[in-house]
């Protein structure tokens, strides 16, 4: 919500190379620069789904006083370093809720939004002053802090920035993510009265790797302040949770996608 991950949130750990240039025609003039995206995109209905549901798809890099503030789908984050490489700091966002699922898996309880808290961590290797051949290592960890799996989920992602120029970037990113156990059997696990009312057989499954997954984001700038980013992944359910009847009755696949219109500033 993978942040941030996510989705789960929408898992756009590679935006951040789309801001460099921005960033580094920012002027030390105690304004906010940066960057800002809106548009629309599809999403999991839920973890496991088989299906997508329209979502809406931001992204935000600002930089202000010596701090960036980061938008990654639906979830939020602040860069607490006013350093080049190194970045870390806090991170919250929302995990979707499972409501009005479509066949056995509908007669199972339906779980409300998951606030999920935690912090993020960091480090660029090589590229140049723009950010070109830039490669984004990172490392979040975030607990659920609404009482609605109380879960802990770890991810780590690597982003490589192929092209970064003033006019368009293509980035590409692959991720992974652990969950621990009350994570898993929230979303993915059915109890005996679960079984009885759906159906399906009842299952525990324990902590584990959850997922393994990539994408590529892509911009272009027509003009001076305004461009497009386009943004496609998918993320592959893996281990105990890959195992669930919920996840036969939809999909180990988890895509996303999404379109939007960016401002610099």
């Amino acid at each position: 919500m993978r942040f941030l991950i996510s989705i789960p949130l929408v898992c756009i750990a590679a935006v951040a190379a789309t801001t460099a240039q921005a960033q580094q025609a920012a002027l030390d003039d105690g304004a906010p620069h940066g960057m800002v995206a809106i548009g629309v995109g599809v999403v999991p209905e839920f973890d496991g789904s088989g299906d997508v549901r329209p979502f809406p798809f931001a992204t935000a890099d600002i930089r202000w006083g010596g701090v960036n503030f980061q938008i990654r789908g639906a979830g939020a984050r602040v860069d607490l370093v006013s350093d080049p490489r190194f970045a870390i700091g806090p991170v919250i966002g929302p995990r979707l809720p499972r409501r009005d699922a479509d066949g056995r898996v509908g007669l199972l309880p339906e779980i409300g939004t998951a606030i999920e808290a935690g912090g993020f961590v960091g480090y660029r290797l090589g590229g140049n002053q723009l950010g070109q051949g830039a490669v984004q290592l990172e490392l979040s960890l975030v607990h659920d802090i609404s009482n609605t799996h109380n879960g802990l989920l770890a991810t780590g992602s690597a982003s490589y920035s192929a092209i970064q120029n003033r006019d368009m970037f293509v980035s590409f990113d692959l991720q992974t993510t652990w969950a621990n156990a009350d994570y898993s059997r929230t979303y993915f696990g059915i109890d005996q009265a679960g079984a009885a009312a759906s159906g399906l057989a009842a299952y525990a499954p324990g902590s584990g790797l959850r997922d393994v997954g990539g994408g590529v984001t892509a911009g272009y700038w027509f003009s001076k302040q305004f461009g497009v980013i386009a943004r496609a992944g998918a993320t592959y359910l893996v281990g105990n949770v890959a195992n669930s009847p919920i996840v036969e009755e939809g999909s180990r696949w988890q895509p996303a996608a999404g379109l939007m219109l960016s401002y610099r500033f």
